[in-house]
């Protein structure tokens, strides 16, 4: 029963949705259990995106689908930062987006996160004039294929992926390979 409602629903299911269409006293974390062990190693895998379950195309078969994908729109460069920030930095204010980027952010970038559903309202902070926060929604994890947020990937990856500078961050030291003393920490006039 859960690998058919899986199976015909568009969108990734919860475990509560699929305890509500269950029978009573079926267990539906039992049957996701068996079914990603199931599926593993095949053509399409039961994954978890968010807080909900879906059928994904196994990761070494996605190229298969690339002549299906429907191309949309691309992002500003604007877009893509700010989503970015939202991303790795949410719950996050405008003036903090603001902040980050080093420039103003217009309305209408944030309004076309909203549209596409990648970013939603968070809480209000506590602090004064009590500004909305931003984070990312259930609609940009499952586009991405992350369980969480966390899943994002950190610096060590991206700069492995080529996508950010090997350079070390302002700030950020390294000792000299070769010289003994800058990785002992000891210094010449010790060793009288």
């Amino acid at each position: 029963m859960v690998e058919a409602i899986l199976f015909a629903s568009a969108e990734p299911v919860t475990l509560q949705e699929l305890a509500d269409r269950m029978p009573h006293g079926a267990d539906p974390a039992e049957a996701l259990a068996y079914l990603r062990k199931r599926y593993e190693g095949r053509g399409v895998q039961v994954v978890k995106v968010g807080d909900a379950w879906a059928f994904r195309t196994a990761p070494d078969l996605g190229f298969l689908m690339q002549k299906e994908t429907v191309e949309h729109r691309k992002l500003s460069r604007a877009a893509i930062e700010t989503l970015a920030i939202v991303a790795y930095h949410q719950p996050v204010t405008r003036a903090e987006i603001e902040e980050i980027r080093g420039v103003a952010v217009s309305r209408g970038t944030v309004d076309q996160l909203l549209e596409l559903e990648w970013i939603r309202f968070g809480r209000r902070r506590m602090t004064p004039g009590r500004p909305v926060t931003y984070v990312v929604t259930q609609e940009f994890l499952n586009h991405f294929c992350l369980e969480s947020a966390r899943d994002l990937p950190g610096l060590k990856e991206l700069r492995a992926a080529g996508l950010l500078d090997n350079r070390p961050l302002p700030g950020s030291t390294t000792p000299a390979d070769d010289d003994p003393d800058e990785t002992t920490g000891q210094s010449d006039m010790f060793e009288e």
